[in-house]
């Protein structure tokens, strides 16, 4: 198989979907490997690392699109880039589907088969490929939440872990997942004072174990998040309900309520957002916004700030899959139930129902796929 690895266009998204080493292992399976000029600059790594492990090197993107038999990517693809798909393309990406009804309707009305990294589920529930991004994601979100609490940056002029005599902000994080855990991880680090609002009590029980007491768990409700959002001094939007939209737990009179010059870190944006007043994704280039006296930091690809980092945390976590689908074809799907549930869109349909329902479109279960076609006439 040809993977093809275009250049992301994302503004300001600095990841690629393969380091040097990702191109090793594929080729030791016998794959080629075609890289979009330029493509791993962001991350640190030159056209030149790539080749010395067997890459080819594209000019283009058209011509990586066109060649390829699997697209890998980070993000989803742009509207300029809807015009590469193509019946029996094979996409490998995250996608985020729920919030982009454009995107689903052309891979659809192309007949791509749409691999989301973000629903590929274990056994267990855990989103193996989702993770990694989820980790740099909560970990950053206090990063940067900490950085425009500062007066400078339009805000309230709290230090997060305060001083001897002073007292430290509040950090108030709604989701007790992936994000969350390593959101207080760095918040307790810091010096905060964190509570995490959550709907699972045996998450909250976990919490409390790892934590060790340190931080406070509620149980999430409309009365106890409107409680604590109004004495947050930096809310951390972490909530995560796998391929379709997020919820939205804070609503704009909560917002309201706040203190002026507070901040708010939405890291559910890129699946529609959790916070009402959270109404259109910006970018690392201009992150913020004001409401209701409020700064909102809405960047859909936090991760995109520290590449290098993410490259290599999202290639260990995607090549096993990537691999997988390089040297068994869509095969693999039929072997692999995590793999099934990644596949959102194939053959002109939405097979992935949480978005199919966000979307409008009709919905086609993949299983009907799996078990009427036979092997030799997978790609139609």
């Amino acid at each position: 198989m040809l993977i093809g690895v275009p250049k992301e266009i994302k503004q300001s998204e600095y990841r690629v979907a393969l380091t040097p080493a990702g191109v090793t292992m594929l080729k030791a399976s016998g794959h080629e490997v075609l890289i979009e000029a330029g493509a791993g600059g962001g991350s640190g790594f030159e056209d030149g690392d790539y080749t010395r492990e067997g890459a080819d090197i594209a000019a283009t993107a058209s011509e990586v699109w066109a060649k390829a038999d699997m697209i890998m990517k980070v993000k989803e693809p742009l509207a300029e880039e809807f015009a590469y798909f193509r019946e029996g393309l094979l996409l490998f990406t995250y996608l985020h589907l729920a919030a982009a009804a454009d995107l689903t309707k052309a891979l659809v009305d192309r007949g791509v088969t749409a691999i989301a990294y973000e629903t590929i589920q274990l056994a267990n529930g855990s989103l193996p490929l989702l993770t990694p991004m989820s980790e740099v994601a909560g970990r950053m979100s206090v990063q940067v939440g900490a950085q425009f609490l500062e007066a400078f940056n339009g805000g309230r002029g709290v230090l997060l872990g305060g001083v001897p005599g002073v007292p430290p902000a509040e950090v108030v994080i709604i989701g007790g997942g992936i994000v969350g855990t390593n959101a207080a991880k760095i918040a307790l680090g810091m010096g905060a004072n964190v509570v995490i609002l959550e709907k699972s009590a045996d998450r909250m029980r976990y919490l409390d174990d790892v934590f060790g007491g340190r931080l406070r768990t509620l149980m999430s409700s409309p009365l106890h998040i409107a409680e604590a959002v109004s004495q947050a001094d930096l809310l951390i939007g972490a909530v995560l309900i796998p391929g379709a939209r997020a919820p939205q737990l804070v609503t704009d009179q909560m917002v309201q309520k706040m203190r002026k010059g507070s901040v708010i870190v939405d890291v559910a944006v890129d699946q529609g957002g959790s916070i009402e007043t959270v109404d259109r994704p910006t970018t690392h280039k201009d992150p913020i916004y004001m409401k209701h006296g409020v700064i909102h930091y809405a960047v859909a690809n936090i991760p995109g700030a520290v590449p290098r980092t993410s490259t290599f945390a999202l290639t260990n976590a995607t090549i096993p899959y990537a691999l997988d689908l390089a040297n068994r074809g869509l095969d693999a799907v039929r072997q692999s139930v995590p793999l099934q549930k990644g596949v959102n869109t194939h053959a002109g349909k939405v097979t992935y129902e949480p978005v199919a329902a966000a979307t409008g479109l009709p919905y086609t279960p993949l299983d009907k796929w799996l078990n009427s076609v036979p092997y030799e006439n997978l790609e139609s």
